[in-house]
């Protein structure tokens, strides 16, 4: 019989800085397998005698490293990395509150179905941060793969979008992200809390969970999150990189892509999408955990 677990708050402070270690960890590991997976879903759609840009996620990966040097498997990465920490601060503390709102009895745990809710309202909370974010990375990693340079740099970006049209501009795909991210952050929380108690052993603790297993769940637990958050991801790069064609909303965008691509156009990307998962986001719940264990030694009262 598995120890029963005891119910322990982690500050706002723990939070922002282990959620901001995690999110690091989960970038470095897995940006540049999220470039890859950009410029797949973005490239267009052969016409006559052209031929596809990349036929695939090593193609693509040889291509970019071939043209741009291996530094150019990290473009973009400087919008996502300076919101990581408050953006995974916000996303634990979003699931933590979730929880404590829906936690009636201390000594009960709480249901699959609370954990979802709570892990969705964690990706409520991110959206204001990621949206942007995830605006300027998906410009920057297609501009060199349609035969230009317009930013210099993140901000460069920022600023020449909200000089063009202003703060909308710059938060184009909010509702798509929301999309994207509101069940799939719910199934992510679930399946890594459900896979941390199935594989603690008998008689142990799920805080004493080894290494090994902390990886197996955060990485299972990314791939199950991006099952569902691909498709909608795949509508949101399209929407937030168009250049020549503008769309009008979610249902242009799908209507377009299913009417000129297929069904299949949902699923672009994804052999670099599922080769990343696993290890960007064991990465990142390692990195968390592991951060969150040392502030408990090192800063007890915070």
């Amino acid at each position: 019989m598995k120890m029963k677990e005891k119910e322990v708050k982690v500050s706002p402070l723990k939070n922002f800085v282990a959620g901001g270690v995690g999110g690091a960890c989960l970038l470095l590991a897995g940006h540049p397998l999220d470039t890859i997976k950009v410029r797949l879903q973005t490239q267009p759609k052969p016409s006559g005698t052209q031929c596809l840009v990349y036929t695939g996620a090593y193609d693509c990966f040889r291509k970019t490293v071939s043209k741009e040097g291996v530094l150019g498997l990290y473009k973009g990465m400087g919008a996502p990395l300076m919101g990581v920490a408050p953006m995974m601060a916000i996303s634990f503390f979003g699931f933590a509150l979730g929880k404590q709102l829906q936690q009636t009895d201390p000594g009960k745990p709480l249901t699959s179905t609370q954990l979802f809710v709570s892990g969705c309202l964690a990706g409520i909370f991110t959206t204001v941060i990621v949206a942007p974010g995830e605006r300027i990375k998906c410009l920057l990693q297609v501009q060199s793969s349609r035969g230009g340079t317009k930013y210099s740099g993140p901000l460069d970006c920022a600023l020449q979008l909200y000089k063009e049209q202003g703060i909308r501009s710059v938060y184009k795909g909010t509702l798509l992200t929301l999309i994207r991210d509101v069940p799939s952050t719910g199934l992510y929380f679930l399946a890594y809390e459900n896979l941390k108690i199935n594989l603690t052993p008998e008689g142990q603790s799920v805080s004493q969970l080894s290494t090994p297993r902390i990886l197996l769940a955060g990485g299972v637990a990314g791939i199950l999150n991006w099952t569902i958050a691909l498709p909608p991801d795949v509508l949101k790069s399209n929407f937030q990189t168009a250049a020549d064609r503008k769309y009008s909303g979610l249902a242009d965008v799908l209507k377009t892509l299913l009417r000129e691509e297929g069904p299949k156009a949902l699923y672009k990307g994804s052999n670099a999408v599922f080769l990343r998962a696993f290890p960007a986001n064991a990465a990142c719940f390692l990195g968390f955990e592991v951060a969150l264990k040392g502030l408990n030694i090192l800063a007890p009262s915070w």
